[in-house]
């Protein structure tokens, strides 16, 4: 009662949460945590299942912004890394694998990804020059009213891979996007990140995440 009573004080209290939220809530000591998950609650209509199993998940660790709950920027609302949860484990994770994964359960993928994702398409076809390319997801974004070009790669993080997601970007701009979307942005999904890389050739549209297969595979 006394960490409810501390709560009101530094956070007004929502009549979308139910005495139940707030008991899953109280069970976590960082006020920061509790203000982002009231945040997410309200943002998302969340019942008491789904906000227990974000807490398991440890959700806001994986979040990359802590109190900017007013405007949280789109790079902040990517988790990382985003869990991908599968009963069929591939014997060898191959980039087509990590598709179908992800296509399997594409609701939860898009949720796991974070606030306002939605699928447009899959292995999208253009052409740029003589040649066809394929974006791997081709989603929109709600919270910034963009189109966004996810590529998938299973291993770690290459310095061309900017390259090639900046065509996709480029090109969605031109061709897809309408006069009243926003500029579109990029999120590259590998296995692990190059800090050292991205220092030098990263762009402020273009983010990069890891992933997690839960199931064991690494």
């Amino acid at each position: 009662m006394r960490k409810f009573f501390v709560l009101q004080k530094s956070q007004t209290l929502s009549d979308q949460l139910t005495w139940s939220h707030y008991v899953e809530l109280l069970s976590l000591n960082n006020i920061d945590e509790i203000k982002y998950y009231i945040y997410i609650i309200e943002k998302l209509n969340l019942n008491v299942r789904e906000l227990r199993n974000r807490i398991k998940s440890k959700e806001y660790e994986r979040i990359g912004y802590k109190k900017e709950l007013k405007e949280p920027k789109v790079n902040t609302l990517i988790k990382n890394p985003v869990i991908i949860k599968t009963k069929n484990i591939p014997e060898k994770l191959t980039e087509y694998a990590l598709h179908q994964l992800i296509l399997e359960d594409m609701d939860n993928f898009l949720k796991e990804l974070g606030i306002g994702f939605l699928y447009v398409g899959h292995e999208v076809k253009i052409k740029i020059g003589p040649i066809y390319h394929r974006i791997d997801f081709l989603l929109f974004n709600t919270e910034y009213n963009c189109y966004v070009t996810l590529e998938v790669k299973i291993g770690e993080f290459k310095r061309e891979y900017t390259a090639q997601i900046k065509e996709y970007m480029n090109y969605t701009d031109k061709h897809i996007k309408k006069v009243f979307h926003d500029k579109t942005i990029g999120i590259i999904l590998c296995k692990k990140e190059n800090k050292l890389v991205l220092e030098y050739v990263s762009d402020q549209r273009i983010f990069t995440t890891t992933y997690q297969l839960e199931g064991g595979i690494k």
